[in-house]
C-alpha cells in the first residue's frame, strides 16, 4: 500500500512542484560515483527524480515504486525511456547484477512492517552483484525530528502552473514510538477540494539497522552523516559480500 501522497493521482501530479529542493540526492550522486556505479536500482523511486538524474549520467537504472500513480508521472517526463520502470517493491524483481541499489529520503522508514522490512533488504541483496553496496538514509530518533511537524512551521501556499494555489501543511497525528503518523493536508484553490494523506514513518535505532542488514547477509561497510541534516540521520553504507 502506498500513501495518498503517492497513490493519488492529483497529489501525485503536484509531489514535484511541493519538492523543489532535492539537494538531499546530490549525496547520492555522488555516491554512485565514488563507488563507480554502472547499474543501479532505485527502490521507492517515486516520481523518478533520482533514477532520471542518474540515467542523465548515462547509467542504467531499474526504478521500482509500489504506487501506480507516481510510476505513471515518472514515465511522463522526459528521457524517462532510459529507465526501466516497475511498480511494485523489492520482493519481485527480474534477474540483476546492479552495482547499486538505493534508498533515497523517506523511502526506507516507510516500510513499518518488520517482516516487510526484512523482504526488502533481501530483495536488494539478490539484486546486486557480489561486491555491489546497499545505500538508505534512516533519521536518528534521538533528534526526534517529528517535533517540528505541525502547521506552524509547514504551512505554505504553492503556485503550480496549470494547477493554481496550493495550501499544504502537515501535522503530526500519533506518536507510539518507534512508530510516527502525521498528515498533510492539500486544499485546491482552483474548486476548493481538500486531500489528506497520512504517513508512518518507522524510526529505527543504529544498531537495529546494522544487526537486520547482517542478518540478510550483508557487510555494513559505513555509517555516515546525511550532509543536508548533520547529526540527524543515518546514511547506511551496505555491501553484498
Amino acid at each position: 500500500m502506498s500513501d495518498e501522497c503517492f497513490g493519488h493521482p492529483r497529489l501525485a501530479a503536484i509531489y514535484d512542484p511541493l519538492d523543489l529542493d532535492r539537494s538531499d540526492l546530490d549525496a547520492y550522486v555522488r555516491m554512485t560515483e565514488e563507488f563507480g556505479a554502472r547499474q543501479v536500482l532505485d527502490i521507492g523511486c517515486g516520481t523518478g527524480v533520482f533514477a532520471l538524474l542518474l540515467a542523465e549520467r548515462e547509467i542504467e537504472v531499474v526504478g521500482v515504486d509500489p504506487a501506480q500513480a507516481s510510476i505513471d508521472m515518472a514515465r511522463a517526463k522526459p528521457g524517462s525511456e532510459r529507465v526501466h520502470w516497475i511498480c511494485g517493491d523489492a520482493t519481485a524483481l527480474p534477474a540483476m547484477r546492479a552495482d547499486l541499489a538505493t534508498m533515497t529520503a523517506n523511502a526506507a522508514q516507510q516500510i513499518i512492517d518488520p517482516q516487510a522490512w526484512r523482504r526488502t533488504l533481501r530483495g536488494g541483496y539478490e539484486a546486486l552483484r557480489p561486491g555491489g553496496r546497499l545505500v538508505f538514509e534512516t533519521r536518528d530518533p534521538a533528534a526526534r525530528a517529528w517535533e517540528e511537524w505541525h502547521r506552524e512551521a509547514s504551512y505554505r501556499v504553492t503556485e503550480i502552473p496549470e494547477v493554481g494555489a496550493v495550501e499544504s501543511w502537515v501535522q503530526v497525528i500519533e506518536v507510539s514510538e518507534p512508530l510516527v503518523t502525521f498528515r498533510w493536508t492539500y486544499v485546491f484553490a482552483a474548486d476548493g477540494e481538500v486531500l489528506t494523506s497520512d504517513s508512518t514513518l518507522r524510526f529505527r535505532e543504529r544498531q537495529e539497522v546494522g544487526t537486520e542488514l547482517v542478518a540478510q547477509g550483508f557487510a555494513v561497510e559505513d555509517v555516515r552523516d546525511a550532509p543536508d541534516r548533520p547529526g540527524k540521520e543515518f546514511v547506511f553504507v551496505a555491501r553484498r559480500p
